[in-house]
């Protein structure tokens, strides 16, 4: 196991126990997602590593000098909390307080709460792209050098605010911006092509005038592989698209290949089974 590998095992537990703990939340897409944003945070993407008060990273909301991310599917918000806290923004013990009351870990990211590295609200689909594309003009205004991330769903493709950014990028040169579209194939009322098919998402980007890449989203070798490349592709004038295939409950076996776990939480005995699927290796919170 390599060591993104082995902090993707842990991210997988933290998001089985936050879901479990609160009967609450959407474990299928954030186990999906976790291999992304481990390699994002801990390899990929430039961030501002100063430590600030009480020993966790410092994080402001410019992030001048630093790669963006923006959770569109803001569901999936277990699999957020999770890195950001193994990444050192806050302490792993306040995952525990996820979806509780008075905690800044509600279900959808919102900013108000002021908990590190979450930049915007999400959870209404639709809109993460939108966001991103203005950052992304921002950090071009400002001479600013570094990237802007977004990572969506594919049911959050049948959105339409999602093709007006999807049309507008590229005719206003935003090729500082990744756009990510976790291709699991699930959505909350079944499959994506029996709720409202998307077809060629890929093709559709690419008649947009997008550069779209593949990549499995659960194989670290190729996600890290594609992220490396990626860094040369920036700034060659489009916009850049990667049709990311996951597996909806990626790494529990009584998850996968079904839409049943998008927003259901383990019980007891169902925890006890998923964790024995998933080595702990930096020690529960």
């Amino acid at each position: 196991m390599t060591e993104l590998q082995s902090i993707a095992s842990q991210v997988r537990r933290d998001i089985l126990r936050m879901v479990h703990g609160c009967q609450s939340g959407h474990p299928g897409g954030s186990l999906g997602c976790a291999d992304l944003l481990v390699a994002l945070y801990f390899q990929q993407m430039k961030i501002n590593n100063r430590k600030g008060k009480g020993g966790y990273l410092s994080f402001n909301m410019d992030g001048k000098g630093e790669d963006l991310f923006f959770l569109s599917n803001g569901h999936i918000s277990p699999v957020f909390y999770s890195v950001l806290a193994r990444r050192g923004y806050f302490d792993v013990s306040e995952l525990a307080t996820f979806r509780k009351l008075s905690s800044r870990l509600q279900g959808h990211p919102t900013t108000h709460e002021h908990l590190p590295g979450v930049r915007v609200a999400s959870g209404s689909l639709g809109q993460g792209l939108s966001v991103a594309i203005g950052a992304a003009l921002s950090k071009k205004l400002n001479g600013d050098k570094t990237l802007v991330y977004c990572l969506m769903g594919d049911g959050e493709q049948q959105e339409g605010q999602i093709w007006e950014a999807v049309q507008f990028a590229p005719n206003n040169n935003v090729d500082n911006l990744v756009a990510f579209v976790d291709v699991n194939g699930q959505q909350i009322d079944g499959s994506t092509k029996k709720v409202n098919d998307n077809r060629d998402l890929g093709a559709k980007y690419k008649a947009f005038g997008w550069r779209v890449l593949h990549v499995d989203g659960n194989n670290m070798d190729e996600l890290t592989t594609l992220l490396r490349k990626i860094k040369r592709l920036v700034g060659k004038g489009q916009p850049i698209a990667v049709m990311m295939k996951t597996e909806m409950g990626q790494g529990v076996d009584f998850m996968m290949h079904s839409h049943k776990w998008h927003g259901v939480a383990p019980n007891d005995a169902q925890l006890e089974q998923a964790l024995s699927q998933l080595e702990e290796t930096l020690g529960d919170y």
